[in-house]
């Protein structure tokens, strides 16, 4: 793991005023209509002293922040993104409540809202691959009265899912999908791609975590290249065949049929974001002379533990 240089507090900030910068950071407003964003469990008076950020609230997960002491987990993808009846601990999701309340931990999530974000999901993997003078692939707006995130590029409201702009050292398909692979944590799958490989890229749209249903934003955007996870047989295909039948009859010249793809595993693409966060939250809480002990986890919750080359 690794840790922010802040030390906790000798009087620590509430559960209540950590949530409070984190939806400053991350305004629940901002969420996708279906999320499921916010404080999960915990007591708001509780004091906090230490906090875990990682991708998945799962088991393993939970282990290590009640063996670390934490006070309040952060999580990007919801524990409970669909209702349950139940949260008894005979099911695998209640077990996890019941362990983080009776082990005095909180759980928190900014799923959507953090994709949204400046210094979000999406810029933290723009930021790694490097795109340079980027703007949200589908904007959502501003939210009035959203502070500044601290260290954020461009206008308050550059809000949206996603980002596009122009790489900072132009390559080749191939070429970038290998400064992809470089850049994120390793996993099973690894990094695949679509389009010739020698074809030059200069600009690139990214989007961590699923990402097949912006294909019209990222066609909208001229983007040479698009990286997201979870990509699907069947609209990754249709992408790809309308690409290069639109450019054979415009009659395009060399490599054509852009957008290429990049697929990730969609851990890896949403995982860069956490060190911002820690980063990010220090900052806020400090200009109230608040400080908590925080860091990334970096067990890698991937769900596909290994891979078999096809011949």
């Amino acid at each position: 793991m690794s840790s922010s240089d802040a030390p906790a507090p000798d009087a620590p900030p509430t559960l209540a005023q950590v949530v409070a910068a984190l939806d400053g950071l991350y305004p629940p407003s901002t969420a996708e209509g279906w999320d499921a964003v916010g404080l999960v469990a915990g007591d708001p008076a509780a004091p906090v002293r230490k906090v875990l950020f990682a991708v998945d609230p799962v088991t393993a997960v939970v282990d290590q922040a009640l063996d670390w002491g934490a006070d309040l987990l952060v999580t990007h993808h919801p524990l409970f993104l669909r209702g349950v009846s139940s949260v008894a601990a005979t099911t695998f999701k209640g077990s996890v409540v019941h362990r983080l309340v009776t082990g005095g931990c909180a759980l928190h999530v900014a799923h959507t809202n953090a994709d949204a974000a400046p210094r979000g999901v999406a810029d933290a993997l723009a930021d790694l691959v490097g795109i340079t003078d980027r703007r949200p692939l589908e904007v959502s707006g501003a939210t009035p009265g959203t502070p500044r995130t601290p260290g954020a590029d461009g206008p308050d409201d550059a809000r949206g899912i996603g980002r596009v702009g122009r790489l900072a050292e132009p390559t080749t398909l191939a070429g970038f999908a290998r400064r992809v692979a470089a850049a994120l944590p390793a996993t099973a799958q690894g990094i695949r791609y679509s389009g010739d490989p020698d074809a030059p890229v200069t600009t690139a749209a990214v989007l961590g975590g699923s990402g097949d249903g912006y294909f019209d934003a990222v066609r909208a955007s001229a983007a040479d290249v698009y990286v997201t996870s979870d990509l699907r047989h069947h609209p990754a295909s249709e992408l790809r065949e309308r690409a290069e039948f639109e450019a054979r009859a415009a009659g395009t010249p060399g490599p054509a049929g852009t957008p290429f793809l990049v697929d990730t595993a969609h851990y890896a693409s949403e995982w860069p974001w956490l060190r911002y966060a820690v980063e990010d939250l220090a900052a806020v809480l400090a200009t109230d002379d608040l400080a908590v002990e925080a860091r990334v986890s970096e067990l890698v919750t991937d769900p596909w533990t290994g891979q078999i080359p096809s011949r």
